[in-house]
């Protein structure tokens, strides 16, 4: 059987974690890459260790509350994680209905920036549907309000209400990647037709005329588990949510790459600070350049890609990640 990330085939097997345990009873709350990190020091080298091959890559071993991991030795000598056994837990303590599959990456943080449109393609702005006027003796609407809608294109029920932000620049290039999106409620069709009668069902910020829409999705559970991009990928990141252009573990990112430039949902790339130049002086007092190469400090872990864009989230950061830093393949 193959391993999936191929490329660390020459390489020596993960290193195994400090103090790493015989096993490992899943609990809710866990995630496929803490499990990972409790048996190895590289958590995203999980499918070597067990020995997942490219067509289980998307569909990893299923593990729920109750199951037991346990680490062996291989055939060829090399440890590696098995499922043993599942134990009847007490009722009271875990009920069926959370019995859910554990996630690859916290399911709750990136959560939102699955379900809501954040990036939009500037060629496709135009062609989405929009709201031409709203209901009788409203400016802006609330829950229950009714809109006027042309451009449905798509027969969904419920649809996203969002309004176009600023443009997404590639740090280097200074070219325009995308539009983020805000966010602003969501809809229900109750009328098709050119234009068709939308309802509010729920609104977080003022929706008016002019505000955009598109079909809403389910999330998905991120199951991919975690590998290396199969071709070199070097990116910035251009935002950084939930903090003032700084963040550390957990944050979320967007980078300047996207599933045109190979990234894909589970991609591992490396955190890097960007490369620095100091002047000072030589021995001689001579003025001079000193250049400091990048510095590796992290890990994101690539969760929803658009064209040109992707998102991920911060498993590792032992420096405050800023914007420009580096992503390259680990």
């Amino acid at each position: 059987m193959a391993v999936a990330a191929s490329s660390a085939s020459a390489q020596e097997s993960p290193r195994l974690a400090d103090n790493a345990p015989d096993r490992h009873i899943v609990v809710p709350g866990d995630t496929l890459w803490g499990i990972a990190g409790k048996f190895i020091q590289e958590p995203w080298r999980w499918p070597e260790i067990w020995r997942l091959n490219k067509d289980q890559i998307k569909n990893p071993h299923r593990i729920y509350p109750g199951d037991v991991i346990v680490m062996v030795t291989g055939e060829d000598g090399k440890p590696q994680l098995k499922l043993a056994k599942s134990l009847k837990l007490q009722p009271r303590e875990y009920s069926e209905a959370v019995k859910n599959e554990i996630p690859t990456i916290p399911q709750s943080i990136i959560e939102p920036f699955l379900s809501q449109p954040l990036v939009v393609d500037p060629s496709a702005m135009d062609k989405e549907a929009r709201i031409i006027a709203t209901q009788e003796g409203r400016v802006y609407l609330g829950g229950g309000d009714q809109a006027y809608v042309v451009g449905i294109r798509e027969p969904s029920e419920l649809w996203q209400v969002y309004r176009p932000g600023k443009a997404m620049l590639d740090p280097d290039t200074k070219e325009v990647l995308g539009h983020e999106a805000f966010y602003l409620g969501t809809a229900r069709l109750i009328q098709p037709g050119e234009p068709s009668v939308m309802e509010m069902v729920e609104v977080k910020q003022e929706v008016g005329k002019f505000d955009r829409l598109m079909p809403a999705s389910r999330p998905e559970l991120i199951t991919y588990a975690p590998r290396r991009p199969e071709a070199k990928v070097e990116a910035r990141i251009i935002a950084v949510y939930g903090g003032v252009g700084t963040g550390g573990r957990y944050s979320v990112v967007s980078l300047s790459r996207g599933s045109r430039d190979g990234l894909e949902v589970g991609h591992v790339l490396a955190l890097l600070r960007s490369e620095k130049v100091y002047e000072q002086r030589n021995e001689q007092g001579e003025r001079e350049l000193v250049k400091v190469p990048p510095q590796r400090y992290g890990l994101v872990f690539v969760f929803r890609t658009f064209e040109r864009v992707s998102y991920a989230l911060v498993m590792d950061a032992a420096l405050p990640l800023s914007l420009a830093d580096l992503v390259r393949n680990p």
